[in-house]
């Protein structure tokens, strides 16, 4: 089996339901790409595995994301997802009660995440996910780890950012800047790191005790 067969088998071993194919045919027309079913897998993975009840998810879209977390964390378990466009966590929060999400698991904010993350407690959260400006990914794992509990994780969407951070001739500021995250996260002895090809790339780091 060549490489890109083995990867398309791995994206579609999971069936979406239309709950979340619905969400990401709408987060495809805002131009909110939502993250690929490999990485949604990984991120209800990760929140199942840390029995997860706090998270913060910086990049709302139309919903696709917050589901998948939503699926994985603790029932009582509620998601606080930052995006600037309030059109996006207007459809989200459709996405989440065609889902069968109670309203009260997800708290949006509409802002942008820069601004709001430093209002979110020290140490809280069991889970930071993060999918909006690459060119703040950096900023966004300096909040992440003043956020998080110890043993909690941060992940990153688009960790190979459309197959360029490989590309040593690609330059572009967002590559330049998921290559320095990356580097970031390998060289900080506070975590484990780990580097996932599913979807567009996936980084995700425990925070150690």
């Amino acid at each position: 089996m060549t490489t890109r067969r083995a990867r398309e088998f791995t994206e579609s071993w999971l069936v979406e339901d239309e709950a979340l194919l619905a969400a990401r045919r709408r987060g495809a027309d805002l131009g909110a790409v939502p993250i690929q079913p490999g990485g949604g897998a990984v991120l209800r993975f990760l929140a199942a595995s840390l029995g997860a009840r706090s998270v913060v998810e910086i990049g709302t879209g139309a919903g696709v994301s917050g589901i998948y977390l939503m699926r994985g964390m603790a029932p009582d378990g509620v998601l606080t997802s930052i995006d600037v466009e309030a059109e996006h966590q207007r459809l989200a929060r459709e996405a989440y009660a065609e889902a069968g999400v109670p309203p009260a698991r997800a708290r949006l904010i509409t802002g942008r995440a820069l601004d709001v993350l430093p209002r979110l407690t020290d140490g809280a959260y069991d889970l930071v996910f993060c999918d909006a400006a690459k060119g703040e990914y950096s900023d966004y794992l300096r909040e992440a780890l003043r956020l998080l509990r110890p043993g909690g994780i941060v992940a990153f969407d688009n960790a190979l950012w459309h197959g360029r951070v490989p590309d040593s001739s690609a330059r572009d500021p967002e590559t330049v800047a998921v290559r320095e995250l990356l580097r970031q996260v390998k060289d900080d002895e506070r975590l484990v790191s780990l580097l996932l090809p599913s979807g567009d790339g996936l980084l995700a780091a425990v925070v150690r005790d």
